[in-house]
């Protein structure tokens, strides 16, 4: 479907079903798709990227991997890598509260990616952190389930898929 940000928040913003949220605006575009949106599953981790493999090398269906890093700006929990792997099998986007590698790269890839920032320095892989809980980081709280939109105005989430 397409969308836009700006459009979804004109349409749902007083609308209480949707539960519309929108997030603050700290996350960089940094994929090669710059709008992506789909149903989210979570990942709540800490400098430990094992499981954003284990994710993303599952079938995506669409899906949005929204990836709470705790905020660190110590290491990368995604590059070009596992991007390719969650285009491969058909992921819409990645949201990573954290940082990534590889950013010339990732533009390259027909992946949505949206982080923190660059680091070069790649994360542990002990598969410690949990799969599919509420995640609250840019502000907003988001669940497994919810509904995701980013473009290059913003990101909102909303408890059911949008149409315009």
């Amino acid at each position: 479907m397409p969308f836009s940000t700006t459009d979804l928040c004109d349409a749902y913003a007083e609308d209480p079903e949707a539960q519309l949220r929108v997030m603050n605006p700290m996350l960089v575009g940094y994929g090669g798709c710059r709008r992506f949106s789909g149903p989210v599953t979570t990942l709540k981790l800490f400098e430990d990227n094992a499981q954003v493999r284990d994710a993303l090398s599952e079938r995506g269906d669409g899906r949005v991997l929204v990836i709470d890093g705790g905020g660190s700006m110590r290491c990368a929990l995604l590059g070009d890598r596992l991007a390719a792997l969650g285009r491969d099998n058909g992921w819409s986007g990645a949201l990573i509260y954290g940082c990534v590698r590889d950013s010339a790269e990732l533009a390259e890839i027909g992946l949505g990616v949206q982080a923190l920032n660059t680091h070069p320095l790649k994360s542990q892989k002990k598969g410690l952190g949990e799969r599919d809980v509420s995640v609250t980081f840019a502000g907003a709280t988001v669940k497994p389930g919810d509904w995701l939109y980013a473009d290059e105005d913003g990101i909102v989430v909303a408890a059911q898929a949008l149409s315009l």
